[in-house]
């Protein structure tokens, strides 16, 4: 699969339809497929430095777009497919215990699970079956994701070439101490 995006990728480096695809394949990836979207951004954004912010808002828009559909599918239809909700991205159990945190800390909990590699349709399920603010929603997960692609953005434009290669080794170190960072700012708050 890695193989195959990456050709794909070479492609899509030369495409004039470049931001529309990146929309559509971050929307994807937020509300349904798992793409490793990183496999495809950092190469993006090396081959086109000029116009790395706009990729970095492309990948973020569609994000937000993907979050703001998983939010109304719980807002609408959690109580109605509940458990068929619950089972294509985790089990009921899971989510009633983030819809009850959703309850307590909607916000921090939005961005916290927005940051942490965990998969985020949980958040958007969990936000509107427990009627969060909208808004709310849409801000925690605009901070979230922005984070995410535009530190990609950020890395690129320091490590250049290498980026891709700093991303592999450091991807581990740096989803632990983010995830720790999160713990921390939870039971701080």
């Amino acid at each position: 699969m890695i193989d195959y995006l990456r050709t794909k990728t070479k492609e899509l480096i030369d495409s004039p339809k470049v931001y529309p695809i990146l929309t559509i394949m971050s929307f994807l990836e937020s509300i349904i497929v798992p793409i490793p979207l990183e496999t495809i951004l950092i190469p993006l954004m090396q081959a086109r430095r000029e116009k790395i912010w706009l990729l970095a808002c492309a990948a973020t828009l569609g994000c937000v777009v993907g979050a703001m559909v998983g939010y109304l599918v719980g807002y609408f239809l959690y109580d109605t497919f509940a458990e068929q909700i619950a089972s294509l991205f985790s089990d009921p159990q899971q989510l009633q215990q983030v819809t009850s945190k959703m309850q307590e800390k909607g916000f921090w909990y939005v961005l916290s699970i927005g940051l942490v590699p965990i998969p985020f349709q949980i958040a958007m399920l969990a936000a509107g079956a427990a009627k969060f603010s909208f808004y709310m929603f849409i801000l925690a997960t605009l901070i979230a994701r922005s984070v995410r692609y535009f530190g990609l953005a950020i890395l690129v434009m320091i490590a250049g070439n290498q980026a891709e290669a700093m991303f592999k080794k450091y991807k581990l170190p740096t989803t632990i101490v983010i995830t720790v960072l999160v713990i921390v700012i939870w039971f701080v708050l």
